[in-house]
């Protein structure tokens, strides 16, 4: 009973959030009580309703586990999450439920109810401020690789560049999440479209802003794929490759990248977010290298 009662609170809250945030003027936002007061909710849900059940705290721990499974599951049939968001946020969800059922634990073996009370009256007055006022976090992330190559040859793989036919090696790629293979162009100008192809089909379509051969390439992302895993809490913003000739038959490629996150909190998910993107730049980045120093 505590299981079901904890998840069902747990899922409808988070369900409720996304809905008025989707039907508002407001981007949909998983915001810090979600991910952090809800879980912990969760467990003193359990702990309440455990309360007489005299559990050593062995099975308060296993109790609680189970209650993070079920809310995983609950979450990928409810809620649409992929096997890759889950996979990030399960380590938040296992702590913060184990640790709110022990603190529920100790809330009511002492049997004060003006404690408890204020407790649940806290947390709620947190979960409604933090959700009315969280706003999404955005991050630039970099990355440099040297070349041994002239800016000219190097030039030439940037806008665009054949399959990348390595398999990957990020761990999260060899899961199923989306990894880049291939950059096409309509035309080697500022205004000229760019896509930039990922595995699974999924494609980015972008506008190159700044085309100064040689030296940069900045474009702007017009439209994303949305799916289950992280792009659908993240929007990549702009993307960017600067040429530095370093005066002895070398190249420096550096590769930025700016996004928006929305999800909190910001530490813990930017962690995987900054990951992810600067893989997403070496994979590319490795390959224009191969490119570029083939001769």
């Amino acid at each position: 009973m505590g299981m079901l009662v904890a998840n069902t609170v747990g899922i409808n809250v988070i369900f409720l959030t996304e809905y008025f945030a989707r039907h508002s003027d407001l981007q949909s936002f998983l915001s810090f009580s979600d991910f952090i007061l809800v879980p912990t909710a969760m467990g003193i849900i359990c702990a309440r309703i455990w309360r007489d059940l005299q559990l050593t705290n062995k099975e308060y721990l296993g109790y609680s586990v189970l209650t993070a499974l079920l809310g995983i599951a609950g979450s990928a049939i409810f809620l649409g999450e992929g096997v890759i968001c889950l996979l990030i946020l399960s380590p938040l969800l296992f702590g913060l439920i184990i640790g709110g059922a022990f603190a529920g634990k100790a809330m009511f073996r002492k049997n004060n109810n003006t404690l408890n009370v204020s407790v649940v009256l806290l947390m709620a007055v947190l979960f409604t401020v933090d959700t009315l006022t969280s706003k999404p976090y955005e991050e630039e992330v970099t990355d440099v690789m040297v070349i041994h190559a002239s800016p000219e040859e190097v030039w030439k793989h940037v806008a665009s560049f054949s399959p990348i036919t390595e398999p990957p090696n990020y761990f999260l790629f060899k899961m199923g999440m989306p990894s880049p293979v291939q950059s096409t162009v309509d035309g080697y100008y500022e205004g000229a479209h760019r896509k930039c192809i990922f595995s699974n089909g999924y494609v980015f379509d972008e506008v190159m802003t700044t085309f100064k051969p040689n030296k940069n390439l900045t474009f702007d992302i017009t439209n994303q794929p949305r799916d289950p895993e992280i792009m659908g809490h993240i929007d990549i913003l702009r993307g960017q490759f600067l040429l530095h000739n370093n005066g002895d038959g070398t190249t420096t490629l550096t590769g930025n990248s700016w996004y928006r996150l929305y999800v909190a909190p910001a530490w813990y998910y930017n962690m995987w977010a900054q990951s992810i993107t600067s893989n997403v730049h070496i994979r590319a980045m490795q390959h224009i290298k191969q490119l570029s120093e083939a001769k």
